[in-house]
C-alpha cells in the first residue's frame, strides 16, 4: 500500500536520528487474532519501531518484553484475561507504560472504562496505518 510506504519513510526518518534498531522504542502488541499479530508488528517495524506480538495477556506478562515495552497496543476482547483486566494487572504490578487499545467492539462503556483506567488512545478496528502512526506518536510524546 503506497500510504504505508510513505508513512514508513516518514516515520523511519523521524526515528532514525542516531538510533540503532536495538534502541528503537519497543511496541508490544497483545491480540488473540492471528492476522493482527502477524500484520501489526510488520507495519510497526516498517514505521521504524521495534515490535513484538503476543497471543494473550498471560503470554505477555510472562515475557521479558514487559520490562522493555515503551507502549502497549492491546486488544480489548480476548479469552482468559481481557485487555481491561491486563491494564489493571499492569497497574497493580507498577508498570506505567502507555496503552493504546484496539477493538472491533463499538461499546462506548468499554471505551470510557479504558480511559478511566488510564488508556492513552483507543482505536476501532479496522484502522488505517496513518491512524495508528498518529496514535503512537501522540502516545510516545
Amino acid at each position: 500500500m503506497d500510504t504505508e510506504s510513505s508513512l514508513a519513510d516518514y516515520s523511519v526518518m523521524q526515528l532514525d536520528q542516531g538510533l540503532s534498531v536495538a534502541e528503537r522504542p519497543l511496541l508490544s502488541v497483545v491480540d488473540d487474532d492471528e492476522s493482527v499479530r502477524e500484520s501489526l508488528p510488520d507495519l510497526l517495524r516498517k514505521l521504524g519501531f521495534a515490535a513484538r506480538a503476543f497471543s494473550s495477556a498471560q503470554e505477555f506478562l510472562s515475557s521479558d518484553a514487559v520490562d522493555e515495552t515503551k507502549c502497549l497496543i492491546l486488544d480489548v476482547a480476548m479469552p482468559g484475561m481481557t485487555g481491561l483486566d491486563l491494564q489493571q494487572e499492569l497497574k497493580h504490578r507498577g508498570h506505567k507504560f502507555p496503552i493504546i487499545f484496539i477493538t472491533a467492539q463499538r461499546d462506548i462503556n468499554i471505551r470510557e472504562q479504558a480511559f478511566r483506567q488510564g488508556a492513552a488512545q483507543f482505536l476501532y478496528k479496522p484502522f488505517s496505518g496513518a491512524a495508528l502512526l498518529e496514535a503512537v506518536k501522540e502516545t510516545l510524546k
